[in-house]
C-alpha cells in the first residue's frame, strides 16, 4: 500500500522533503539490495522463491519455538512484498531516501529486523533472547 500510495503522489525521479534531508521519492530497483545484481532478474526470483523456501522450512521444523514466527513473518512479508513488484514489473519500488544511503521501501525495513531477530533466535541456545527465566 505504502508503495502504491508513493507511486500515486510522486512522478518518478521526483523529490519531496520531508524533514532533515529524508525524502519521499519514486525510483525502481531491479536488484537487491544497493541494486546489487540489477540485470540479473532470474537469479533475484530464484534467489527469493529458494529464500523464502528455506525460511518455510525452517519455520515448520522449529514451530516450537516461541516467538519465531515474528521473524518469520517480517521476512516472508517484506520479501512477498517485493517479489510482487519484480513480477509486476520487473522491479521494486523505493521511495524512501535518506541522505547518504540508497532509497528502500517499508519491505525492506520488514526484511532486515527479519534478519535481526532471526539472528537474534540463531545465536540463543532457547531462542528466546536469552529471556528464558
Amino acid at each position: 500500500m505504502t508503495k502504491q500510495l508513493a507511486v500515486a503522489s510522486i512522478d518518478r525521479g521526483e523529490a519531496v522533503e520531508i524533514m532533515f534531508g529524508l525524502e519521499l521519492v519514486n525510483v525502481r530497483n531491479k536488484g537487491v539490495a544497493f541494486g546489487l545484481l540489477s540485470g540479473g532478474e532470474a537469479l533475484v526470483l530464484a534467489f527469493t522463491i529458494g529464500t523464502l523456501a528455506a525460511l518455510t522450512l525452517y519455520f515448520l521444523a522449529h514451530s516450537e519455538r516461541e516467538g519465531l514466527w515474528i521473524a518469520v513473518g517480517l521476512l516472508a512479508g517484506g520479501a512477498v512484498g517485493n517479489l510482487a513488484d519484480r513480477l509486476r514489473d520487473g522491479s521494486v519500488v523505493d521511495f524512501l531516501d535518506p541522505p547518504l544511503w540508497p532509497a528502500f521501501n517499508l519491505a525492506d525495513v520488514a526484511i532486515v529486523s527479519g534478519v535481526a531477530v532471526l539472528v537474534l533466535f540463531l545465536i540463543t541456545p532457547d531462542g528466546d533472547g536469552g529471556t528464558a527465566s
